[in-house]
């Protein structure tokens, strides 16, 4: 095996298929990635237990066709430091080489026979906008959960829907629950959704099923009541679940792998979408990568976000974003940020901190629904969810003080949708007595 390749492109291509390879493994050829060198391509592939990363790449010079299994990491440090230009690779005995102008390096090779067959892609069920898919991950990652003793809030739902040709992205970790669409183009119509019934697991520990959708007052600060999954809610993933017509399907993700898939894919062009009943897969532009399915269920969040008769205010988001930023400096960890709206003078006045320890800032605003209202939020919580947002002004849909919350887009471009596309329910805790 021998091949020459510019060294920004070998770079990149295993610094993409190393994104998946285990930090620390019982089976060493894991920590490896297969190079491939056949018909004018060099591919890299990498693997673990829960995901699978492939890329092409066409401007390669194949000298001599072959293959070979190397550190992947080791490789990836090698490929940071050669110098630019091009490169030239071989396996020569037992060792495989780089060098570039004037330096050289040498790795030792791992048995081939030993290194598992990589996953194929799942069927493809449809394709979306790179640009806009990574920004819809993005927008509700920052919802999902980091405790992995509840592995299903660590998820992202991942729902496409063939009907109104939209892909439904969610995520929770009981105090705030993100929700994002986007459109979809579904593949051919008619085909097997494939992916049979899941398991149900429990999603969190102790009694009491179901969700919470109301949330109780006089939550603590730092945690807030339930916006989403319970403790102990029971759940399923199925690929097709509930679909009806076409490439339906609705499937849980894990929100670290999603957003890793996401920011490594590109920004322009269509992304392939590829599920089965246990893995997703993503292709776009010569990678490809499949990712192990997660266990469990979001709760359906529908009834969560329906709102009778809320106050109704709307403010700046990048004058609500900084300060927010401003007046969080004085406040304990995880102490409250109190938003306090009056429809008599059209204003929000933000107050952080406790006895002599306080900050406030007050910013024009309109409110509806209402003549006055107090809400106060997990200042990280709330930067979380208005830094999701790109409109110029957000709307703020309030039931009170201890209450759930929404926050979408105002006047998104070009837009008369029901619901928004984005949506972002946080739980509000009482305002601290000042």
């Amino acid at each position: 095996m021998e091949f020459r390749i510019e060294r920004s492109a070998l770079a990149e291509a295993v610094a993409w298929a190393a994104r998946v390879l285990p930090v620390r493994s019982p089976v060493p050829v894991l920590g490896g990635l297969l190079l491939e060198a056949e018909g004018g391509r060099l591919r890299v592939s990498g693997l673990d237990y829960e995901a699978s990363a492939r890329i092409d790449v066409a401007d390669a010079e194949i000298l001599r066709p072959g293959k070979v299994l190397v550190m992947g990491r080791r490789l990836l440090d090698i490929c940071k430091v050669l110098p630019e230009g091009a490169v030239e690779c071989a396996v020569e005995g037992s060792r495989f080489t780089v060098s570039g102008d004037g330096a050289r390096f040498g790795l030792s090779v791992l048995p081939l026979d030993d290194y598992p067959a990589l996953p194929s892609l799942p069927r493809v069920r449809g394709a979306v906008e790179a640009a806009e898919f990574a920004a819809a991950v993005a927008d509700v990652a920052v919802a999902a959960g980091r405790d992995d003793t509840l592995p299903a809030l660590t998820g992202i739902r991942l729902g496409l829907d063939a009907v109104t040709g939209t892909m439904t992205l969610a995520a929770t970790d009981r105090y705030r629950f993100a929700v994002r669409t986007l459109p979809w183009k579904a593949a051919g119509a008619g085909a097997d959704t494939g992916a049979g019934e899941g398991a149900g697991v429990d999603a969190g520990a102790g009694e009491g099923a179901g969700v919470d959708a109301g949330a109780g007052s006089g939550a603590e600060a730092g945690s807030g009541s339930d916006a989403g999954a319970g403790s102990g809610a029971r759940a399923g993933a199925r690929a097709g679940d509930g679909a009806g017509a076409g490439e339906s399907a609705d499937v849980l993700v894990s929100a670290r792998r999603l957003t890793e898939i996401a920011r490594s894919l590109g920004r322009s062009g269509l992304v392939s979408v590829a599920l089965d009943a246990g893995s997703v897969g993503f292709e776009h532009a010569g990678m490809r990568t499949t990712v192990r399915l997660l266990d469990g269920r979001l709760p359906r969040h529908d009834k969560l976000f329906a709102m009778e008769d809320p106050a109704v205010a709307v403010v700046d988001r990048a004058r609500l974003v900084e300060a927010v930023k401003r007046v969080s400096v004085v406040a304990d960890r995880d102490g409250p940020v109190q938003l306090a709206f009056s429809a008599e003078d059209n204003s929000v006045h933000l107050r952080a901190g406790y006895e002599d320890d306080v900050a406030s800032q007050r910013l024009p605003a309109t409110l509806e629904g209402a003549r006055e209202l107090t809400v106060a939020f997990n200042p990280g919580y709330l930067a979380d969810a208005l830094a999701s947002f790109d409109e110029p002004s957000l709307r703020l849909l309030m039931m009170g003080a201890g209450q759930r919350a929404m926050i979408t887009g105002e006047g998104e471009p070009g837009r008369d949708v029901s619901p928004p596309r984005h949506r972002h329910l946080l739980m509000s805790v009482k305002p601290p007595l000042v």
